[in-house]
């Protein structure tokens, strides 16, 4: 079984930053990607960046430039800094880790982001 843990969201000003982590934690010997997607009231959930392990990244085009996937392997966690930051960010992101060994798809629970003045 594997468990993913999120922290750092929050309210933030338009054009503040924020830094999401997640740490995935388990039986677990190989992660091939990991990634954040989001959802806002209404929309259905987009994949906001994702990275691979050999550190491959890519990211929805209305964050490229703002936004910032990385991870650290020895930990199991992904980190996403989040720069410049609109009222069109807030969402509840959720953190997404593709298990190799075991295989599996896992998400985390879910931690709101809200861009407003």
């Amino acid at each position: 079984q594997v468990q993913l843990v999120e922290s750092g969201g929050g309210l933030v000003q338009p054009g503040g930053s924020l830094r999401l982590s997640c740490a995935a934690s388990g039986s677990i010997v190989s992660i091939y990607a990991m990634g954040w997607y989001r959802q806002a009231p209404g929309n259905q959930r987009e994949l906001v960046a994702s990275i691979t392990s050999g550190g491959n990244t890519n990211y929805v085009d209305s964050v490229k430039g703002r936004f910032t996937i990385s991870r650290d392997n020895a930990k199991n966690t992904v980190y996403i800094q989040m720069n410049s930051l609109k009222p069109e960010d807030t969402a509840v992101y959720y953190c997404n880790v593709v298990v190799v060994l075991p295989s599996g798809n896992y998400w985390g629970q879910g931690t709101q982001v809200t861009v407003s003045s």
